[in-house]
């Protein structure tokens, strides 16, 4: 086995979800995740947890969903029962189609997520962990060949989580201190709020209320959103591509839309429920790890030199206790590039200019 897959490991057992002895732990496991899903199985036993693998795959999803009705019944029993008797959640990405599920009708789609509410609110309030396997697939997705996709993926995981964590703090604080975030670049002039808000330092740890591995980013949730955005950062959502998407905001709720490619999957998101409309999350990209797109949201939205917002679900980490933030069945996020002509603002001050933040020009200015 290759010593970087059981590295991995170790940081998501012990650094990301802190497993301890005794814990009940569920290990969801996509195709070609088996080689980590071992490397992780043997460090929970060690750690004396107990163990319930399950097999994730899109292409059962998809023959799933397709030869159903559509009438899906609330919230069955026994999958709730599996996550409200989980203390950790561990999902392993790694599946074999990176668009196994994009002929799903969105009509259908949308029906089993808002069937499947308390089940995904249920797992949400475990130690849960989201990570991948770095597969053929994904390099594919990438457009990289598998060993170079390898080295990307392992340096974006394998970080000094303890020191990044420490450099996010600063953005946190600032971002905990304010009221209104302004971001201005090419197509894009939005204000939000953010009073009230507490920031995550997301530095792929429980501890930090952070359920991404690999994760890099500070995010918050705001509202009352006013203005206009363009994300120029290629995705596929659903299995579909999308560019070039462009939101319109009044009210806090988008008024209008459009998109160079996916329109289409961008209305079909709009449509799940009110709160879809609504921003959940606004995030800041700090892993400079990540040097490239890959199309995967796991690692683009963490990339240095960009900033995500999704539409729906906000976390409760960055709501004040008893305050109920946008609620939605999806979180979707979507990415714009700051890197150049760019400048986002926290209370009328410039904190971040073309992608370089002010502690990161004060000190290239000492060297």
């Amino acid at each position: 086995m290759d010593e970087r897959v059981r590295e991995h490991a170790d940081v998501l057992v012990d650094w990301s979800a802190r497993v301890e002895d005794g814990d009940d732990v569920v290990l969801s496991v996509g195709p070609d995740a088996h080689e980590l899903a071992v490397a992780v199985a043997e460090k929970l036993g060690e750690r004396g947890a107990n163990l319930l693998a399950t097999y994730s795959s899109g292409e059962i999803t998809r023959a799933y969903l397709r030869a159903h009705d559509g009438e899906f019944d609330e919230n069955p029993a026994h999958e709730l029962a599996l996550v409200e008797n989980a203390d950790v959640y561990l999902s392993l990405g790694g599946g074999r189609n990176t668009s196994a599920t994009a002929d799903v009708p969105g009509e259908r789609r949308r029906a089993y997520n808002n069937a499947r509410s308390e089940i995904r609110e249920t797992r949400l309030g475990t130690r849960w962990v989201s990570t991948v396997h770095p597969t053929r697939s994904l390099a594919q997705q990438a457009n990289m060949a598998y060993e170079e996709y390898q080295e990307f993926a392992y340096d974006a995981i394998l970080r000094d989580w303890e020191s990044l964590a420490d450099e996010m703090a600063q953005l946190k604080d600032l971002l905990d201190e304010g009221d209104e975030v302004r971001l201005v670049s090419q197509g894009t002039d939005l204000t939000l709020r953010i009073d009230d808000r507490t920031a995550v330092n997301s530095a792929a740890s429980v501890a930090y209320d952070s359920h991404n591995l690999p994760s890099g980013e500070v995010f918050t949730a705001p509202y009352a959103t006013e203005g206009e955005v363009t994300f120029d950062v290629p995705m596929t959502l659903r299995g579909e591509s999308v560019r070039d998407v462009r939101l319109e905001f009044e009210d806090g709720a988008v008024v209008d839309y459009d998109a160079a490619q996916g329109a289409d999957v961008i209305g079909e998101i709009l449509e799940t429920d009110d709160g879809a409309r609504r921003l959940g999350e606004l995030g800041i990209g700090m892993n400079r790890g990540i040097d490239r797109y890959t199309d995967n949201i796991l690692f683009d939205e963490k990339m240095g030199d960009t900033i995500h917002l999704a539409l729906g679900r906000a976390y409760d980490a960055n709501l004040p206790d008893g305050e109920s933030g946008n609620d939605s069945a999806i979180h979707v996020d979507l990415i714009t590039d700051v890197s150049e002509d760019s400048r986002l603002e926290i209370d009328g001050e410039v904190v971040q200019r073309n992608g370089r933040f002010r502690w990161e020009e004060r000190g290239s200015e000492r060297t």
